[in-house]
């Protein structure tokens, strides 16, 4: 049986975004992380911004998600030796729904915020990984393909636009 790093193709320390695609995700991830993600949100109490430090938020972005998607990932790699690529529109728009269900829950349902601000702080933490790594793929993956040495991926409505403009092929004429 081959460790699951064996199985990575360009698990070598070669970046594979550029510098666009690292300073998005670096912004984009301090933004989840600081702005959305640990203080649950910046609240307005009495006309003043209130930064709010949500314990629950963290623990959920930085041990349950990490946690499951690490199972997940572990239990995918265990049934499929090859790394996974889904990266088209197919995979991108669940992607983005998945996102989108996230996000949006604390206006659906108030009560469980935290499900969403726990979201924010494991994406955050992940697209900094990404961009600290120079890793391509959505950052739901970033933490686990770190861990377990894979290069697995999966389309990201947000970075996989930025990453493909880096490195659109040469006509030759420049």
């Amino acid at each position: 049986m081959k460790a699951a790093g064996e199985t990575a193709p360009d698990s070598s320390d070669q970046r594979q975004i550029g510098a666009a695609g690292t300073a998005s995700r670096a912004i984009v991830g301090l933004i989840f992380l600081f702005g959305l993600g640990i203080p649950g949100g910046i609240v307005v109490i009495n006309g003043r911004y209130q930064y709010r430090f949500d314990v629950l938020s963290v623990i959920i972005g930085a041990v349950v998600y990490p946690a499951l998607v690490l199972a997940l990932h572990w239990w995918s790699v265990r049934r499929r030796s090859t790394p996974l690529r889904a990266t088209g529109p197919i995979a991108t728009t669940i992607n983005l729904f998945v996102l989108l269900a996230l996000f949006l829950l604390p206006a659906l349902a108030p009560r469980i915020y935290f499900i969403s601000s726990g979201a924010a702080v494991f994406y955050g933490a992940s697209m900094i990984l990404a961009a600290l790594r120079g890793r391509a793929g959505c950052e739901v993956s970033a933490i686990s393909n770190w861990v377990l040495g894979r290069d697995d991926q999966v389309g990201c409505p947000v970075f996989t636009p930025i990453d493909s403009l880096e490195h659109r092929p040469t006509t030759g004429l420049e």
